[in-house]
């Protein structure tokens, strides 16, 4: 197959483990930058070992690190990963046509998220679409969790798939939940805003309803009862960092 004229643009950081079958995956767009932000592991040299362009941006926002990959691209159009992703073979094709005579300046993409082996068909998780294929010079809005695409024109929308594996175990499941909620509270504060008695007890109590009884989780057996109550914890937790950091302030910096 001929290679398909767009950069992927990939950040990562410590993701040696799983960086060169990523690369192997992809191999059929034209290029690929890996942009390590601050690894402390050898992503970096078995990226370039698998013959990957590597760009070291030790620090910023992984929206900042799309962006620097995204400015280093030889090609005009995007494809913006990320290392617990694969694109389905039939996205190849389907860009390959797309790009011959593009409807939009940007495409959302469906992922099919698997958990513990298992595709997650319900809830936010089994109706999950995000904007990846765009046209320079697009960028990434600058956040800390959740960055998005600042579109300037029209988005479509692709049929094939990206499947999403975001968490090896359980274990790194909760260390990504305390991580992102960390930096959502950071972000809030930076907003003004402060953790109130509702957002520690109703809006955990309200993701857990929504999650397991609204979208259906409930018919999943003891898999849906387990990860809506850890979408809850997730809640949870990004409101009591909010307090965390309340409390570090008032008191100058120590808790």
């Amino acid at each position: 197959m001929t290679a398909v004229p767009i950069t992927i643009v990939v950040p990562v950081r410590d993701e040696g483990p799983r960086i060169t079958a990523f690369l192997e995956a992809h191999r059929w767009a034209a290029e690929c930058i890996v942009v390590d932000n601050g690894s402390s592991d050898d992503t970096a040299s078995r990226a370039e070992a698998a013959g990957a362009r590597v760009i070291r941006y030790p620090t910023g926002t992984i929206a900042d690190a799309r962006n620097a990959g995204a400015d280093a691209a030889t090609h005009e159009w995007i494809l913006a990963l990320d290392c617990d992703e694969v694109a389905d073979p039939a996205l190849a094709e389907e860009i390959t046509a797309i790009l011959a005579a593009p409807s939009a300046s940007a495409f959302r993409i469906r992922r099919r998220n698997i958990y513990l082996g298992r595709e997650q068909r319900r809830g936010q998780w089994g109706n999950d679409w995000v904007v990846r294929l765009y046209r320079k010079p697009q960028q990434y809005a600058v956040r800390k969790v959740h960055e998005y695409l600042e579109t300037t024109g029209a988005v479509g929308s692709l049929q094939a798939t990206l499947h999403h594996t975001p968490y090896r175990d359980l274990s790194h499941h909760v260390a990504k939940m305390d991580r992102y909620a960390r930096w959502g509270a950071e972000e809030l504060y930076s907003a003004g805003r402060r953790a109130s008695v509702a957002d520690l007890t109703l809006r955990p109590l309200w993701r857990f309803v929504k999650a397991y009884l609204i979208t259906g989780h409930c018919l999943d057996g003891r898999f849906g009862l387990v990860t809506s109550l850890l979408g809850a914890q997730t809640a949870f937790l990004k409101y009591a960092h909010l307090w965390a950091l309340e409390r570090e302030r008032a008191n100058g910096g120590n808790a």
